[in-house]
């Protein structure tokens, strides 16, 4: 059981959970941008909104993509399963916000 539980897959959750995160902000420009609107007023609609905010941060999950290919084809399966984890921390808070609010 020990084997299942390391660092690796740890490092994978950690990026699974911080980029998609960081990616948002860099998202929210660039709709900003395509509306021609500015980031303060894309990101107060987006914040206000929950349901905005949860299909953009469902859409900034996409970045998990590109981590997830990279570790599988560098045979990293730990730093895989770890991002697939990450990536489920944040279904949670898409349940509450489509079901309960």
């Amino acid at each position: 059981m020990k084997e299942n539980f390391n660092k690796e897959l740890l490092l994978g959750t950690l990026i699974g959970i911080i980029t998609p995160i960081l990616f948002l902000p860099v998202l929210i420009y660039c709709l900003s941008l395509s509306n021609g609107l500015t980031f303060d007023i894309v990101w107060t609609q987006i914040s206000n909104n929950n349901m905005n905010t949860s299909k953009y941060l469902s859409l900034a999950m996409i970045v998990n993509l590109l981590w997830f290919y990279f570790f599988l084809n560098k045979e990293k399966y730990h730093h895989t399963r770890g991002i697939i984890l990450g990536m489920l921390c944040f279904a949670p808070y898409m349940i509450y916000i489509y079901f309960i609010q």
